[in-house]
């Protein structure tokens, strides 16, 4: 389940379709009805928490973001531009640390794509969207 106040425009999700699990993307959020409008690849339909989940970050979802990837000290990094994001081990997502330029940021525990996505655009300005 995903709080609607995590959730932008534009931001990459799960959604529950009548029991199908398909990837989504974000058009609008109404907090007033507690629902978001998401393109499930079929339609756009408006969705409750309880239908949303969060699409964790792995090397799959990287790539498909146009990240490119290379082993610095026995870590993992991951590159776009000039955003970093690294890893302690391979496959392990459970401690990630970010950064571009100045702005550094740590996080002990897994997140989802659509927060990598909001954490992109905090620090950088750009959207983080699929090719």
């Amino acid at each position: 389940m995903l709080k609607i106040g995590e959730l932008k425009q534009g931001d990459i999700i799960q959604v529950n379709d009548d029991g199908v699990m398909r990837e989504g993307t974000v058009i609008r959020v109404s907090h007033e009805e507690n629902q978001a409008l998401v393109d499930n690849g079929v339609q756009e339909f408006w969705y409750s928490p309880e239908d949303m989940k969060p699409i964790p970050v792995d090397e799959n979802q990287l790539r498909s973001l146009g990240f490119s990837k290379e082993s610095a000290n026995g870590a993992i990094k991951y590159k776009k531009d000039s955003f970093r994001l690294v890893i302690p081990k391979e496959g392990d997502f459970s401690h990630i640390e970010m950064w571009w330029r100045e702005d550094r940021r740590h996080f002990s525990f897994p997140i989802g794509v659509h927060q990598l996505q909001n954490l992109h655009h905090d620090m950088t300005k750009v959207p983080l969207e699929k090719p």
